[in-house]
């Protein structure tokens, strides 16, 4: 049926024009067909664009947040450093802060011994970095690396901090009695024989049982007898650096104990090679002999020239 022709006749009444057109039924179905399919192609080949279209948005809107995850976990963390950084930059504030008459105490004491202190530590350069800065990751790479040069830097001076206070711990910067002084350090006439003679310390002269404190940190190496010195206490306050207390008439500490600057270590009285009650005093830099003077700080014994 489908391969029939068919003849359709048109004819105009007025001019008597007869005209007739032939058609096959099968091309006609086929246009017809065509006809009606064309918009639902049409349609469907926008619904297939608009779903690719939804699935690279999709698609990129994973990528961003996935790009923003690792953004804020980036942000997060240098956030952190930052903060820890604020933490040890305000702790070595406070420990970096040193009573201006210690640290004069502590200038005054031989190179050899700061050196010793300090250890020798050069300083260690911040990491040098190129500034890339191409992509965000490449920004918060060299931010990183920035924080983590500062870092670097701030141990190494927090490790000088510690070690300047070490020795500022150790140098014997405060009087160790109350008194009046008698005789300094240096050339002076013996008080037993009247003969031309050289005192390796102080005297300071107080009554008997006042209290005598160490005037620096250190370990006690010797609390005993010790001939002219009598009663003797000797503290060892590293770097080389050494107290002798001499003359007095009681201990209050024992060897190998630890003290601190001001601990009360024994009091004072005559023992040994004395003409009364008073402390005798010397410091000691790897067996040097030095003036005690230079060094002391803060109130100075009642009565002193």
């Amino acid at each position: 049926m489908l391969s029939n022709r068919y003849t359709v006749v048109v004819a105009d009444r007025r001019s008597g024009v007869v005209r007739r057109f032939t058609i096959s039924l099968r091309p006609l179905l086929a246009a017809v067909c065509l006809l009606f399919a064309l918009p639902i192609l049409i349609g469907m080949g926008a619904a297939w664009k608009a779903k690719a279209e939804v699935s690279g948005i999709f698609a990129t809107n994973a990528a961003l947040e996935l790009e923003n995850s690792s953004f804020r976990s980036a942000t997060e963390a240098l956030t952190g450093q930052i903060s820890a950084l604020q933490t040890a930059i305000t702790d070595l504030g406070g420990k970096a802060a040193l009573d201006p008459a210690l640290q004069s105490a502590m200038d005054k004491l031989p190179a050899i011994v700061k050196n010793r202190a300090m250890g020798g530590a050069g300083a260690e350069a911040v990491a040098s970095v190129t500034p890339g800065l191409g992509s965000p990751e490449d920004t918060f790479g060299l931010l990183r690396d920035l924080l983590q040069g500062i870092e670097s830097r701030l141990r190494l001076v927090s490790t000088g901090v510690d070690r300047r206070n070490a020795l500022a711990a150790a140098t014997p910067s405060l009087w160790p009695t109350h008194g009046w002084l008698s005789s300094g350090t240096g050339g002076r006439a013996d008080p037993f024989t009247g003969e031309a003679d050289f005192h390796p310390g102080l005297d300071i002269s107080a009554d008997r049982g006042t209290p005598v404190y160490a005037t620096a940190d250190g370990v006690v190496t010797q609390a005993a007898r010790n001939g002219a010195y009598g009663n003797l206490i000797v503290i060892d306050h590293q770097f080389g650096v050494e107290t002798r207390y001499g003359h007095l008439s009681a201990f209050r500490v024992q060897r190998g104990q630890n003290v601190k600057r001001g601990d009360l270590i024994g009091l004072v009285g005559s023992t040994g090679r004395a003409t009364g009650p008073h402390l005798h005093y010397e410091v000691r830099v790897n067996g040097r002999i030095l003036n005690p003077l230079q060094f002391l700080s803060g109130r100075r014994p009642s009565n002193a020239n």
